[in-house]
């Protein structure tokens, strides 16, 4: 019993009025999901290609109005509507009746290689000032004894006798919505149209072989973690000779013991004692590209206020500029006292007395009228 295909627009999760921007998201989207290469589940090839099927149908203005009005049947080509769709239209009809007019063949459409993706580990520092890194990746290389034909040196592909080099096999049949008929790939040559006779020694027919290839990545300013940097072409090659598939850089930024990043700001806590806090001090505080910046403690200083040193931060990744460094005060209060201390401490609470009286939470307008003795 044949399974029914599903339905396009569900396949992408969109409406039936989504827009091509809708359409382009969700695909994007949905094949990051389902990638074989980033989804090991079994079952993740198969969604993979429902998902790459309905987006090449969907993305086609032509094809999608035809799929709107027929449904799969109106994508599969209609015989008498003459449309054209998957690549074949009215003029194979005619061929179903006359046969093949000339000897060129289907043209064989061109494959990208596979993109490859590597993971990058980075110190705080360098994702903050930027580093350059070499990468060690195994992947696939256009074979140099064939040259990527796959055939023995010397020799060429031949043509496939089953589909002529057509790359296609075509079956012509008579229904009620007329003349209709049905393409499919070439089980021999797999829609090549040639097929090897004396495969290559070196790569087994395949193209490709094995190979370890180190790259140097530039990491600019300011990434943060899970940045991903593209490489273009430095994927694997594509089967014939079809162009490479790109690289994908996964970056994964390592803590800071004593920083944290907040966007484009540094924190820093900075512990002081009740005496600084209260009386007020200078401090030097740390920054990240290792040397130190003069803070002023104001006197009353509260647990949890925060300071401010600007252009201390992290860069902005495509302008210029960089963050702030916000230094927030942790009020230590002591614990180890020595007998001393704590008479000091005892004469110092006798003169705020016993009483804890919370402060009043005074709004804007309160501060306003004392301002004018209202």
């Amino acid at each position: 019993m044949a399974t029914t295909k599903r339905d396009y627009y569900e396949i992408l999760g969109i409406e039936r009025e989504a827009g091509a921007d809708d359409i382009r998201r969700s695909y994007r989207k949905l094949a990051l999901q389902y990638h074989p290469d980033r989804n090991g589940d079994p079952a993740a090839a198969e969604h993979f290609k429902e998902v790459q099927e309905a987006y090449e149908v969907l993305s086609d203005p032509q094809r999608r109005s035809q799929y709107d009005r027929f449904g799969h049947l109106g994508d599969a080509g209609l015989g008498g509507f003459g449309f054209s769709a998957n690549g074949f239209g009215i003029e194979d009809i005619f061929e179903s009746f006359f046969g093949a007019a000339s000897g060129s063949g289907r043209r064989q459409r061109v494959q990208r290689g596979t993109d490859l993706r590597v993971d990058l580990q980075l110190s705080f520092e360098e994702a903050t000032f930027g580093v350059e890194k070499d990468v060690s990746l195994n992947r696939l290389e256009t074979c140099a004894r064939c040259s990527g034909q796959g055939v023995e040196p010397g020799t060429s592909r031949v043509t496939c006798v089953r589909c002529g080099g057509s790359g296609e096999l075509r079956r012509a049949h008579q229904s009620i919505l007329g003349q209709f008929v049905n393409v499919s790939v070439c089980d021999r040559c797999r829609g090549e149209g040639t097929v090897i006779q004396d495969p290559c020694g070196e790569c087994h027919g395949q193209g490709m072989v094995k190979g370890t290839k180190t790259l140097r990545v530039s990491i600019p300013a300011g990434v943060s973690d899970e940045t991903q940097i593209r490489l273009t072409g430095e994927g694997e090659p594509g089967p014939r000779g079809g162009p490479p598939g790109h690289l994908y850089v996964v970056l994964h930024v390592q803590g800071h013991r004593y920083f944290r990043r907040q966007g484009n700001d540094l924190l820093l806590e900075l512990p002081i004692n009740v005496a600084q806090a209260t009386l007020g001090t200078d401090v030097q505080v740390p920054l990240l590209e290792g040397d130190s910046a003069a803070v002023h403690i104001s006197a009353g200083t509260q647990h949890g206020r925060v300071y401010k040193v600007r252009g201390k931060g992290v860069p902005y990744l495509r302008e210029n500029g960089r963050g702030d460094l916000l230094v927030r005060v942790k009020v230590t209060v002591p614990t180890d006292l020595s007998k001393e201390q704590k008479e000091l401490f005892r004469k110092l609470a006798a003169t705020f007395g016993d009483e804890a009286v919370p402060q009043e939470n005074r709004g804007f307008f309160d501060k306003v009228k004392d301002a004018f003795g209202v």
